[in-house]
């Protein structure tokens, strides 16, 4: 479903060249559910915009779905991000004068679905999140886990195909991040494909798979690694 490629971001810091994403190579199958752990700084936030179709990469290919990005138009991408892709954030980017299920109608308004077929795609995608008695609520009368339903809601009533989530548990406390992970385990059950991006080795682990990521360069864990975090090569840093 997704092949990252000797992808690279270059950013030019005056006379240096400066690699977010340092000839990066991946593939993550349909029906996956993996996670891409790091530190602050170490090229995931590069990595979700590449893969999220919000960035393009400076060298190498990503491949979504059989096809290069480089031959779709701004106009296909952007329905690729409408329709394929759910977006989960940390901050979980609501509106803050709409109620709960007018949040989660608005990705439906731009695919020009009837107004029947949006309010029962809405009230099926938060019933599926336990928030179908919430759907009146706007973001400041509703705590932090459950806005964050709400936004799961969201990325779920466009049916897409990947749900891409960036540090999804990292503004909650233990608990409501704990019952957050539940429902991503649930949404892979259903067959759904899940990239996870994070720094925290926990939830990091809850993955079926692990992609470790440290100065712009990628690696896979090891079978029955649980450290999350690089290793040094001699003589310089990295792995």
């Amino acid at each position: 479903m997704i092949q990252l490629q000797e992808v690279s971001k270059i950013y030019q810091m005056g006379n240096d060249k400066v690699y977010a994403l340092d000839h990066a190579s991946m593939e993550i199958r349909q029906g996956e559910f993996v996670s891409i752990v790091g530190p602050s700084g170490s090229g995931k936030s590069t990595m979700m915009n590449i893969i999220g179709c919000l960035d393009t990469a400076d060298e190498g290919d990503y491949i979504l779905d059989g096809i290069s990005i480089e031959n779709y138009s701004e106009r296909e991408l952007a329905k690729i991000r409408n329709q394929k892709i759910g977006f989960i954030f940390q901050n979980f980017n609501l509106l803050p004068r709409l109620t709960a299920e007018e949040n989660v109608e608005l990705p439906l308004i731009y695919q020009r679905l009837s107004t029947q077929e949006r309010k029962r795609r809405v009230r099926e995608a938060l019933e599926q999140v336990e928030l179908s008695k919430r759907m009146g609520h706007r973001p400041a009368e509703l705590s932090g886990g459950q806005q964050q339903r709400v936004a799961i809601a969201r990325a779920l009533v466009t049916k897409p195909s990947l749900f891409l989530a960036d540090e999804p548990t990292g503004n909650l406390d233990t608990k409501t991040g704990r019952e957050i992970m539940e429902l991503f385990h649930a949404l892979h059950e259903a067959g759904n494909t899940i990239v996870l991006i994070t720094h925290d080795n926990q939830i990091a682990e809850e993955a079926q798979r692990r992609i470790f990521i440290l100065d712009g360069q990628v690696r896979e864990a090891a079978e029955g690694e649980h450290k999350v975090g690089p290793k040094p090569k001699k003589g310089g840093t990295g792995w």
